[in-house]
């Protein structure tokens, strides 16, 4: 399999794993009453110590690192992933998840715009196309009843806008390291900065115990399943493709995402939110064929 088809296929099988977190994250704080907060701290910081485990036990030199890269991957691990996960809560609680995620899916514009300032990647109308079709499916996906009544304030889209930068800056930051270490050491050391930024904002929370048993085995598939194993996938991804080219086709999780809800929770899609669905898709073709 070529390089470049092999990177499609990584970044989308992560973005279809990333759809699955919303199931593990709603039955685990069922089970635990976690808040939103919590749980992502406790969610890096399960992931860091898993890889860190692993690592130790299978390839404990994969833990070397130039010390030249350490900046790259702090600003990885507390931007991309410590910060991102404060700024969605937040997000998400002041202007809702359908504004939050159309905002979010704003993020290939700035990828796209940095990776050709940094990277000098090009900046092709088929990508900004792309982008273009993505945001617009986005918005349709999104539904007008998650947009109904929804007041968007300077602050409420500041803070969207800022998580979809923190959104960005995993794939910007990913980008500069993981052709240099393999995927599991990008994300052993991503994933504790992300902790380490998250952990000062643990101390007016109350501790997450007890949990039930069942919510131990929904956490279990958060990590493993919605965190571990599609993050692996797209850092690989990255080490083949252009860094827009995987954010682009990142967008696909919307698509996947309406089709869980389907399947687990019943949840219908309109009219529109199909259209969207066929938007997404469209983009994601148009990038990965004139790739």
């Amino acid at each position: 399999m070529g390089k470049r088809a092999s990177g499609f296929l990584l970044v989308l099988g992560a973005a279809a794993l990333w759809s699955t977190s919303g199931l593990f994250i709603r039955r685990t704080v069922a089970g635990s009453g976690l808040s939103a907060l919590s749980l992502a701290f406790w969610r890096d910081l399960a992931t860091f110590l898993c890889l860190l485990l692993g690592l130790i036990l299978a390839r404990p030199r994969w833990l070397r690192v130039e010390r030249r890269d350490l900046p790259w991957l702090a600003a990885l691990g507390m931007l991309g992933v410590g910060t991102f996960h404060v700024l969605w809560n937040l997000s998400i609680l002041q202007i809702g998840y359908g504004v939050a995620t159309i905002l979010l899916y704003s993020a290939p514009a700035f990828v796209t715009i940095m990776a050709r300032l940094l990277w000098r990647e090009p900046l092709t109308r088929f990508k900004l196309l792309a982008v273009a079709l993505t945001l617009i499916g986005c918005v349709l996906v999104a539904g007008k009843e998650e947009l109904a009544g929804v007041g968007l304030t300077a602050g409420g889209l500041f803070l969207g806008l800022s998580a979809a930068l923190a959104y960005g800056s995993f794939s910007l930051f990913g980008r500069q390291v993981a052709r240099r270490y393999p995927p599991w050491t990008v994300l052993t050391y991503g994933f504790g900065f992300g902790a380490l930024a998250l952990f000062p904002f643990q101390f007016r929370t109350a501790p997450p115990w007890p949990p039930t048993p069942a919510a131990w085995g929904w956490f279990a598939g958060l990590v493993l399943v919605a965190t571990i194993i599609p993050f692996g996938a797209y850092v690989a991804g990255l080490r083949r493709l252009p860094v827009s080219v995987a954010t682009i086709l990142a967008t696909s999780e919307v698509l996947f995402g309406p089709l869980i809800g389907y399947l687990v929770f019943g949840e219908q899609l309109g009219g529109w939110q199909m259209a969207g669905g066929v938007l997404v898709a469209s983009g994601v073709l148009l990038i990965a064929l004139r790739s």
